[in-house]
């Protein structure tokens, strides 16, 4: 096929183009012959193989291990506002989809799952916060900020401020500067308050999107806690990790005769307080400030005195491949000595955020875990992201979340 753009062109190796058939959006910088043509870090190349046969077209970068991340494998593209409008309106639409009125908290582009490569945007309610990890997403800010709000409108949603978590090192490693505060986008009022609520599951929460983790709110367990505060009913819940109380603030709705929610961030846990204290559960749910591997081995044993079920949500304990051997370690040490403490007929809530802890070493550990505790597990429900959170099975980096639901027999 012939080049009918005047785009630079880069030719790739066999293994980028039988990647890029395969579905994945990146080729890597040892992954391009040659690049023919002039261009600067962040605009749009394409692509082809060694027999001039096009494969698509992406944002290039030199200064990321990921030197080009595709936009499109149609030729007849172009990459003009009504492009990328059609883009964000099709994200939008599924989100409609798959999460019914279940919108005014939720991901609305979830980067190459929606086809922007790099680019996070979740709700908050009123507040849009996005996070820019692609340098081609970066110079497109002014089309795609105003083009989304534009769409939301429409559709009758109300968007009082869109504000950028950029404070992350990976933007370093694309060429970029670290940054965060309010877009400025003609229209919106961009309120004073960096706090918003919002509503999930019934609960309500406070959400500091300036300061908070990520966004400010971990929107991806969204169904998973609803899952929890179905098994909760009158049940004695210890929930590790706790974070912002979503799952102890769940599983205390659910009907929980008692909760007790630990952290290791005294910050984490005064926040966790606040929110039982906004819904009126603060009498059902304890905080403990404690590492929660110290913790577990000193509980009780059997459910007279101790729990009868635990919650496992950890940060993720590796974020490379050269971390995974130490990073089973630590699932399989709290994991285990959970299903020392709970009795037979308890139940366990277990997860893991990272993608590169994939769900088959996670099995395995699980498994390792309950030969070793000397029990058996049922299973419950096994979970993933929620659907606002899609993902692509070409592209395996879009499925990280892991998430079993067990009775210990």
């Amino acid at each position: 096929m012939k080049q009918k753009r005047n785009y630079p062109k880069a030719i790739l190796t066999r293994k980028a183009e039988n990647s890029i058939l395969a579905g994945h959006p990146w080729v890597y910088n040892t992954e391009i012959l040659k690049i023919e043509g002039a261009y600067q870090n962040g605009e749009l190349i394409d692509v082809f193989n060694t027999r001039e046969k096009y494969l698509g077209t992406g944002f290039i970068n030199d200064h990321s291990k990921i030197r080009i991340r595709l936009l499109s494998r149609n030729a007849n593209d172009v990459f003009d506002e009504a492009f990328f409008e059609r883009r964000l309106r099709y994200a939008w639409n599924y989100r409609k989809t798959v999460m019914g009125n279940d919108l005014s908290c939720c991901r609305i582009i979830f980067g190459e799952a929606d086809q922007f490569p790099g680019l996070t945007v979740d709700r908050f309610n009123n507040i849009l916060v996005t996070q820019t990890l692609s340098l081609g997403m970066e110079k497109l800010k002014p089309i795609l900020f105003p083009l989304l709000c534009k769409i939301l409108a429409e559709d009758g949603q109300t968007i009082d401020g869109v504000y950028e978590r950029n404070d992350v090192t990976i933007r370093e490693l694309e060429g970029m500067e670290q940054n965060k505060g309010f877009y400025p986008i003609l229209g919106l009022p961009q309120p004073e308050s960096t706090q918003t609520t919002i509503l999930e599951n019934g609960i309500e929460y406070s959400v500091d999107f300036e300061n908070g983790q990520k966004t400010g709110f971990f929107l991806d367990q969204k169904y998973n806690r609803k899952a929890v505060a179905q098994l909760s009913r009158g049940k004695k819940v210890l929930d590790c990790f706790t974070h912002t109380g979503s799952f102890a603030l769940n599983a205390a709705k659910g009907g929980a005769e008692r909760v007790h929610a630990v952290d290791i961030s005294e910050d984490a846990i005064t926040m966790a307080q606040e929110n039982a204290k906004r819904n009126g559960l603060q009498e059902i749910i304890t905080f403990q400030t404690a590492n929660v591997f110290d913790l577990i081995p000193e509980l009780p044993c059997g459910a007279k005195d101790g729990y009868d079920f635990i919650i496992l949500d950890p940060p993720a304990f590796t974020k490379s491949r050269h971390t995974v051997v130490h990073a089973i370690k630590g699932y399989k040490e709290i994991n285990l000595r959970a299903m020392k403490v709970l009795p037979r007929g308890g139940y366990l809530a277990t997860c893991s955020c990272s993608h590169f802890m994939t769900d088959e070493l996670f099995r395995s550990m699980l498994r390792s875990a309950a030969f070793d505790a000397h029990v058996s597990l049922k299973q419950i429900e096994a979970r993933q992201q929620a659907p606002d959170h899609p993902i692509l099975w070409n592209v395996p980096e879009t499925s990280y979340l892991k998430f079993y639901i067990f009775q210990i027999v």
